[in-house]
């Protein structure tokens, strides 16, 4: 059987906001629910995102006239 809590985890320490069951021992599954506080720096930034095509900000980029022609790799399969 499965019985959900609501808490807050804070600096290492977890206080539950609602009394727990009278339990004597139990497995326990913490899901949080809430993200890290977004890093200050660009040093701690996760990569990924569109911040990581700045460096391309006022460059000209082109595709080839045949982008959308179909590959010959894939031509058994169409």
């Amino acid at each position: 059987m499965y019985t959900a809590i609501k808490g807050i985890y804070e600096n290492g320490v977890l206080t539950f906001l609602e009394p727990v069951p009278d339990v004597y021992k139990s497995e326990v599954l913490v899901t949080f629910l809430s993200e890290k506080q977004p890093s200050s720096s660009p040093q701690d930034r996760v990569p990924g995102g569109l911040l990581r095509l700045d460096h391309l900000k006022g460059k000209t980029l082109s595709l080839p006239d045949d982008f959308n022609d179909p590959l010959d790799d894939l031509e058994d399969y169409m």
